[in-house]
């Protein structure tokens, strides 16, 4: 097969200067002390001599500057030398990273400071024993991407198709910050309608001040928690994303964040189970978005990237975005939460997948399937149990995550049922899809199908109805292919725009409008950008072409709601 790949570039990648993604990469929990060490850092794969690249691309990415795949379960090797400004010299010194994929193990001054294992989550380390007035940090990267034990998504070694380049080592933020010796580790923030309960970790008093239309809030944090009413609330919502701000004082610590205001509920209509937000049936109208890159891969040239997608989709009329099998760095979120788009977030798999198992047999109609003895590696499950703890952790507090699925078409699935119960004794204010597309065990919120090569005709369900993926349909716009060479992947193949849109229009009419007042609550369209061979996308894997129509697509979107 011939490897004719192009180097697409994103509006984004192609003005970027300067130092990368340097602004404080968590929002939810600021602080006034940031210091980034994302940029320029010495880089070597496998021992091999040491070349430059630039934090935090991944080295498979254009964008790294090193840009070149590494061979099998490679280990990777990172070095910066840096010096604190004098405020950095009070308290503590945490070194944070957004994720490294999949091992991370962390020097300071030739001394061992910390490892981390898992690469999609943020972790930290206290370094203040280990500074120096010039410092020379170190990073050492596995990523034993083959044993298949921790989570890794869509990537894998042989490329192609519905399998993505894969990524490796530092591929989110590096930074700093100064914190007192007794400070703020973290925030909980449980929501209702009128109220917003905070929990602290790491101090048990401090002052509250919340930002409302009305005026400010002043409540005392008492034994690490504080409850703020709402006289008149003001709902989060896709069509008025509201956020209340506020900070949290304590000691000599100080962090600002915000909370919005919302229900989620499965209430009966008329005898039909209903997914509600604020107490009323919603329709959500979303895409499947897989957050890859044409010049970044995993991470995109700039926060703008995020907001360009969120915004150009709302355009369109879509509500909601399915976050497939990846975390993104919490900015993402926060422009989800600022910009009214709900998200279904979906655990990240691990575990072998089998195409016969996982894809073909359902495919043509055999779906139940016990999953007691599926993947019984202990090691694999736990990895996979450990993953989703993080994942919700990380991102509990966003008011945007509406709804999480574990596991995606038996992907790493088992005993499926018992997850379920974990996951509701670690969240039970959102909806979740225990299992979706297929393999369906007794418990889940949702009744998740997937239906790509047949017509879509929904059935009487207790539960709510969720069509958690379907269409797939692929146009190929000329001169925006990652793989002009290779063979297309998709679902139904187009070789124009217009019968595309007509194409995908009428999908929409003929099969998703008319299944709404039945009890459909929710469908979600694969995708919102093609991903390398993937070229199913609304928009061009470098995001320059839109390949719909705006105004025809918000005509659609209002057929649609309930």
């Amino acid at each position: 097969m011939a490897k004719n790949f192009a180097t697409l570039y994103t509006s984004e990648g192609e003005t970027l200067t300067g130092q990368p993604w340097n602004l404080y990469p968590r929002p939810q929990m600021k602080r006034d002390s940031f210091f980034c060490l994302n940029g320029a850092w010495d880089f070597s794969a496998n021992g091999e001599a040491w070349e430059s690249i630039t934090v935090p691309f991944p080295p498979e990415s254009t964008l790294s500057g090193f840009g070149r795949r590494l061979e099998k379960d490679p280990t990777v090797f990172y070095r910066k030398t840096f010096s604190l400004p004098a405020e950095f010299s009070k308290g503590r010194v945490l070194l944070h990273f957004g994720a490294v994929d999949q091992v991370a193990e962390v020097a300071l001054n030739g001394k061992s400071v910390g490892r981390h294992e898992g690469g999609y989550e943020a972790f930290f380390l206290d370094i203040t024993d280990f500074l120096q007035s010039e410092n020379i940090l170190e990073v050492t990267a596995k990523d034993n991407l083959s044993d298949h034990v921790f989570p890794y998504g869509k990537q894998r070694e042989k490329r192609g198709g519905m399998w993505y380049t894969p990524v490796t080592g530092i591929w989110q933020t590096v930074w700093l910050e100064c914190v007192p010796e007794n400070y703020i580790q973290s925030l909980k923030i449980h929501v209702g309608a009128n109220f917003a309960e905070i929990t602290a970790e790491g101090v048990r008093e401090g002052t509250v001040t919340v930002q409302t239309p009305n005026g400010e809030i002043h409540e005392t944090l008492t034994d690490g928690k504080v409850r703020i009413e709402i006289e008149t609330p003001r709902l989060w919502s896709p069509e008025d994303p509201y956020l209340y701000r506020f900070s949290l004082e304590s000691g000599e610590d100080r962090v600002e964040s915000y909370f919005a205001l919302r229900t989620l509920e499965i209430k009966k209509f008329d005898g039909i189970s209903r997914l509600c937000l604020n107490g009323k049936p919603y329709f959500f109208h979303g895409l499947l978005d897989q957050g890859y890159y044409s010049d970044g891969i995993f991470t995109p040239a700039s926060p703008d990237n995020y907001t360009r997608d969120i915004r150009e989709m709302k355009e369109l009329g879509f509500n909601t975005l399915r976050k497939h099998i990846k975390v993104e760095p919490e900015h993402f979120y926060y422009e989800c939460d600022r910009l009214g788009m709900i998200v279904f977030q979906d655990m990240v798999n691990n575990g072998s997948y089998s195409f016969l198992r996982d894809t073909a047999l359902p495919t043509v109609g055999m779906k139940k399937f016990p999953d007691s003895l599926l993947h019984r590696n202990k090691e694999t499950r736990k990895r996979f149990e450990e993953g989703m703890s993080a994942t919700v952790r990380q991102l509990q507090n966003h008011p945007c995550v509406c709804y999480w699925t574990i596991f995606n078409e038996g992907w790493g699935q088992f005993e499926a049922d018992k997850t379920y119960d974990l996951l509701k004794t670690w969240d039970d204010s959102r909806f979740i899809d225990a299992t979706s597309g297929w393999f369906q065990r007794k418990k889940s919120d949702v009744e998740s199908l997937h239906v790509y090569f047949k017509e879509f005709k929904i059935k009487p369900s207790p539960r709510p109805v969720v069509l958690s993926e379907f269409g797939g349909y692929s146009f190929r716009p000329e001169g925006h292919i990652f793989h002009p060479d290779g063979k297309p992947y998709g679902y139904k193949f187009f070789e124009d725009q217009k019968t595309f849109e007509d194409a995908l229009v009428d999908l929409y009419e003929t099969q998703i409008v008319p299944a709404i007042p039945k009890g459909l609550c929710g469908a979600i369209y694969t995708q919102v950008s093609d991903v390398e061979d993937e070229t199913n996308g609304l928009v061009s894997y470098d995001r320059k072409v839109l390949k719909v129509s705006p105004e025809r697509m918000r005509e659609l979107a209002e057929k649609l709601k309930l």
